[in-house]
């Protein structure tokens, strides 16, 4: 049950951003260009398990693209905020498939699938 219940959270967070960024006058092109952008993250698995689940999961958690929006709206920067719905879009996306936060010892090892 947790994990159909993160799935769920997954794509409301993932429908939640789409139309906050539409609301926010964003452009589908730049949402296509970048909505895959946090993957990037996966690079770091080239250098070790180890040090890719830890960057990985840095940009794979809610905390950085939440606080970039909050800190955006605060400022009237709506180009951060197009950005930081963006990337929540990204990670709802991944919950909703069932992709987790990493753990050392291999890439596929997720706490989705610990649940």
């Amino acid at each position: 049950m947790p994990a159909v219940l993160l799935r769920l959270e997954g794509l409301t967070v993932l429908l939640s951003a789409i139309i906050f960024y539409f609301s926010q006058d964003g452009n589908w092109i730049i949402f296509v260009l970048l909505v895959l952008a946090p993957d990037l993250g996966m690079l770091g698995y080239l250098m070790n398990t180890r040090i890719g689940a830890v960057i990985y999961d840095i940009i794979h958690t809610y905390a950085l693209p939440m606080a970039l929006l909050g800190l955006s709206l605060l400022a009237d920067f709506p180009v951060g905020a197009q950005l930081a719905a963006i990337w929540l879009a990204h990670i709802g996306a991944d919950r909703m498939f069932g992709f987790g936060l990493k753990y050392p010892t291999h890439f596929k090892d997720t706490h989705m699938q610990r649940l």
